[in-house]
């Protein structure tokens, strides 16, 4: 009977820990499903949601192909398919950029201070990404990421009319966004 209990007590300890495990996970992909949500989900983008069992599979549906893994996202997307009139760029919403990107642009309507000695540098929009403008109208402000030691490649830039745009890849991308 003792030998009995044990492995009950091991099997209950082991039970336990799974769903700890399970909730954890659970919760963590939680959060990516509210970014995965704000997917902008244009026609011809193939859309991933991974289960909520705790398997790693993914669901497509039948007619979006063959998908290239787990969507583990690094990316903000826009909450929504709307794109910006004058630059073509697709719109986000501040509020589902990250945190520190809301108190970057709190900082840039508050004139500063700002903690990075390039922010408010012109921005020469070299790729022409952006809207064409003269020399000089683009600002650009760095945007804290956590558990970074150095800058990043999240950035926000403005232009001279309160216009902002939101990138995360170091100016290879941009969204417009809409405050």
């Amino acid at each position: 009977m003792r030998g009995l209990l044990g492995d009950r007590r091991t099997f209950a300890a082991l039970l336990v820990l799974v769903v700890l495990v399970s909730v954890v996970i659970g919760a963590l992909r939680n959060d990516d499903d509210d970014a995965d949500a704000s997917d902008d989900t244009s026609p011809g983008t193939p859309s991933t949601q991974v289960s909520q069992d705790d398997s790693s599979t993914e669901e497509t549906s039948p007619d979006e192909g063959e998908s290239s893994g787990p969507a583990f996202p690094t990316a903000v997307a826009p909450s929504h398919a709307e794109t910006d009139a004058e630059s073509g760029l697709p719109v986000v919403d501040l509020a589902d950029l990250p945190p520190e990107a809301a108190q970057t642009v709190a900082l840039i309507d508050a004139g500063g201070p700002f903690p990075y000695s390039d922010d408010g540098e012109t921005f020469l929009n070299s790729a022409g990404l952006l809207p064409e403008h003269e020399t000089g109208y683009y600002q650009v402000y760095t945007v804290d990421t956590p558990d970074s030691v150095e800058p990043t490649a999240r950035r926000v830039v403005t232009g001279q009319v309160g216009e902002f745009y939101w990138t995360d890849d170091l100016y290879t991308s941009f969204r417009r966004i809409e405050r």
